[in-house]
């Protein structure tokens, strides 16, 4: 019997996961992750209540540090140099599917498992895993696993793949599974009420001051609060009357201004991703045109892909895209198949 490592919130997701697992015949082996400055005794209990009740182990692993330095270091530093970054990708890349990983074969343990909605399929052809949407597209989180190389690819498990949330849900309250009706995590699991201003305030002295809003000429347009407090596409919460929907359009870190445009001007024609990561193939050699998403839960935009270099690409879209923020990623998609992905420069 394979042994597999599954991270477990003590969620419904994570919790019908080790479900469908065991039944599959896998030795299911649970693991909480202890992320937080202060311990989230909550989750932790509840997933060994749900491996208490599905009968398997059940480990606590300490990543504190590495969460701090790679995620919410990283999250501080990115909102005071005017970006906005994404803290779950991030997440995904160094915890998840990295310190998770490692961890797990230092166990003695090859494959590792979560309650993410993807798929994961190998191709023969190519004689690599790709990474595919769920079929459940309102819950697909490909966009967060775009980061995962060929050999992470070739250890996870995602049994959630092909099941809606109300199916989730249906089979644990099939198996009477005290996890059933549990409620789903909040988006950013550091931040309380999502109210990330109040974070960076308790969490770092080096905020931004005070600046000026100005237009694309360079004409000040009024005070803005700092520019941590404003992204790529906001129209709401300025605070100044224009007497016109004004939106951010930019943000200049350097010379601590927030450019605002009228309606229109706040979409792309164009970007520039850096750190980027091929799945079907190694790297980018030639133009290719995909179906570009440049946040999550935001529509696709067409566009061709130029390689620069190995580690970034430059994307043309055939009609401007929204929102073009800094920070964020952008995933390439082919049909239901994630091409890769970078970070917007």
């Amino acid at each position: 019997m394979k042994k597999i490592l599954l991270g477990m919130s003590g969620g419904v997701d994570s919790t019908v996961a080790a479900y469908i697992l065991k039944n599959q015949g896998w030795e299911v082996i649970g693991a909480t992750l202890d992320l937080l400055p202060c311990t989230d005794e909550n989750i932790i209990n509840s997933a060994k209540t749900a491996a208490e009740q599905l009968g398997i182990e059940h480990h606590v692993l300490l990543f504190k540090d590495i969460f701090k330095n790679k995620v919410i270091d990283n999250f501080i530093s990115e909102y005071t140099c005017g970006r906005t970054p994404s803290p779950c990708i991030e997440c995904n890349r160094h915890v998840k599917f990295g310190a998770m990983l490692k961890a797990a074969q230092e166990m003695g343990i090859e494959y590792i498992s979560t309650g993410h909605y993807a798929k994961i399929e190998f191709d023969e052809e190519s004689n690599r895993y790709l990474l595919k949407k769920a079929d459940c597209i309102e819950k697909d989180q490909s966009y967060m696993l775009y980061t995962l190389s060929q050999e992470q690819l070739s250890k996870v498990i995602l049994p959630l793949q092909g099941l809606s949330k109300d199916e989730v849900r249906s089979i644990a309250r099939k198996a009477d599974l005290a996890a059933a009706d549990r409620g789903d995590s909040q988006e950013i699991c550091f931040i309380p009420d999502d109210y990330y201003i109040k974070f960076l305030t308790d969490n770092t002295d080096k905020l931004p001051p005070k600046g000026n809003f100005v237009d694309k000429y360079g004409n000040v347009l009024g005070m803005h609060e700092g520019v941590h407090r404003y992204t790529i596409g906001q129209r709401k919460g300025l605070g100044i009357a224009f007497g016109k929907p004004m939106f951010v359009i930019g943000i200049d870190a350097e010379n601590n201004s927030v450019i605002l445009g009228e309606s229109g001007e706040e979409y792309s024609t164009s970007l520039t991703a850096e750190n980027v990561n091929f799945i079907p193939f190694d790297a980018l050699t030639q133009p290719i045109h995909a179906e570009c998403k440049v946040r999550y839960g935001n529509k696709y935009f067409s566009g061709t892909l130029y390689p620069i270099d190995e580690n970034n690409v430059r994307v043309e879209f055939d009609t401007p895209a929204r929102a073009v923020t800094p920070g964020q990623s952008v995933v390439f998609y082919n049909g239901d198949t994630v091409v890769g992905g970078g970070v917007i420069k």
